[in-house]
């Protein structure tokens, strides 16, 4: 008896789907730079002596905070 493999479901319904956090912050920071991503998003770690690690670090810790940076992505991404 074989047995078929069922192939992983696609999420055509999110946008998200296969982007990285990383890939995320890289491109606001690219688009806003750090005094710009601090201005739309109000979190210390844009204002305060940012790094992509530290911010990194607070986003996958902080659903909230992970969130709005999804939405200014998603966001931006249209506007372009």
């Amino acid at each position: 008896m074989k047995i078929e493999r069922i192939p992983p479901q696609d999420q055509p319904n999110n946008p998200l789907h296969g982007v990285k956090l990383l890939d995320i912050l890289k491109f606001l920071v690219d688009h806003y730079d750090w005094d710009g991503l601090a201005q739309r998003i109000n979190i210390n770690c844009f204002k305060n002596d940012p790094s992509m690690g530290s911010s990194l670090k607070f986003l996958r810790r902080t659903p909230w905070a992970r969130n709005q940076v999804e939405q200014l992505y998603l966001k931006t991404k249209r506007g372009l």
